[in-house]
């Protein structure tokens, strides 16, 4: 009786989520996760590099970012944690047990670093980044999504018209490690059990990222954004056992697609100003996607005096905010974004909470 008790309630939450899938990114930022996901009309730092490479052209001055550690964990991670100690928050193996002792909650964690040199109009960054969602769909069954990469990525940009025309240019060399199935507890989880079964892919890409940016010469100073990302497709078939072991199959192929968004900046009084700005992404692969609000993305910033920093926004049909305090070489942010991972007809919230430190010089 039990054990039909228990099936019938795995039974239950994999029907409700059957087919559920969040939308991946390669970046997201804790600035852009705050204003509800908008980056392509609105990035204005470092991050550029990998968000619209155009907006290199808005920087003012040179500078490098030495540490930047940037840490998200979904709301079921602390009580999990609660409940059993666990000291890689990233391993699978570790992970998995966690997953099994709360069926149906979904594990979510996420952590960054980018260390870069920017100036106007070039720059140049390494990106490590690490990702696991983990989530029981039986007793013996868990869902995962990991993804651990290391990024080189060189920009570069033409400004034209005295500025009012942007067009950026980006390239990243990615080594992925990527496990994208359900994984079967009773059988090894340690990365070359995975890769010896074929569930762990490794491999090395080149991807190139257009951009553009156009600001009208208006008092708000509406900018039309639009970033062509992934040109021609991104595939890891360039190089095996770069990082780890060396696996049988490759990291999934990642799409072209387009991301497009409009901002307003107005200035409200001296030292406070602010930001506005709505977004599409994926434009390219929407007719792929069975629920479209995970592609709809508003939000904003209000800004005073470089300083304090104050963001909201929409993010998939659901609220976001953040925060940022910073010093000419300091920055500390934090923010808070639902995350889409239902199906259209039945949407599913993952909140998250973020946080970063930025050391500059």
């Amino acid at each position: 009786m039990k054990s039909a008790l228990v099936a019938f309630v795995f039974g239950a939450l994999f029907a409700v989520s059957a087919q559920a899938q969040e939308r991946r990114e390669f970046y997201n930022g804790i600035r852009s996760l705050g204003m509800g996901g908008v980056s392509v009309a609105t990035v204005n730092d470092e991050t550029a590099l990998l968000l619209n490479p155009a907006a290199l052209g808005r920087l003012r001055d040179f500078y490098g970012t030495i540490l930047d550690p940037e840490i998200e964990f979904n709301n079921h991670v602390s009580p999990m944690r609660r409940e059993k100690i666990f000291n890689g928050p990233f391993s699978i193996k570790d992970i998995s047990q966690v997953a099994l002792d709360n069926p149906g909650k979904q594990y979510h964690a996420r952590a960054q670093i980018f260390p870069s040199f920017v100036g106007r109009n070039f720059g140049i960054g390494l990106l490590g980044r690490y990702v696991l969602d983990m989530r029981a769909i039986d007793p013996q069954t868990i869902e995962t999504f990991h993804q651990d990469d290391l990024a080189l990525v060189l920009g570069y940009n033409l400004r034209l018209w005295g500025g009012r025309l942007k067009i950026g240019f980006s390239g990243k060399v990615i080594s992925r490690l990527e496990v994208n199935d359900d994984l079967d507890s009773a059988l090894p989880l340690d990365n070359g059990s995975l890769a010896s079964a074929g569930t762990l892919r490794e491999g090395v890409g080149v991807s190139t990222d257009i951009g553009v940016q156009l600001t009208a010469p208006w008092k708000l100073l509406p900018t039309l954004g639009a970033v062509l990302r992934d040109v021609g497709g991104t595939s890891f078939d360039k190089m095996t056992g770069f990082r780890g072991p060396d696996t049988t199959e490759r990291p999934s192929l990642v799409r072209q697609d387009l991301d497009v968004g409009l901002s307003i900046s107005p200035i409200h009084s001296n030292g406070v100003r602010s930001q506005w700005s709505i977004e599409y992404k994926g434009l390219l692969s929407a007719s792929d996607v069975d629920d479209k609000a995970k592609l709809m993305h508003f939000g904003g910033e209000l800004n005073f005096g470089d300083r304090i920093f104050l963001r909201a926004g929409y993010h998939q049909r659901y609220w976001t905010a953040g925060l940022e305090i910073a010093s000419e070489r300091l920055q500390f942010q934090i923010s808070s974004h639902g995350e889409e991972v239902g199906v259209s007809g039945a949407p599913r919230e993952d909140r998250r909470v973020a946080a970063k430190l930025a050391v500059r010089f």
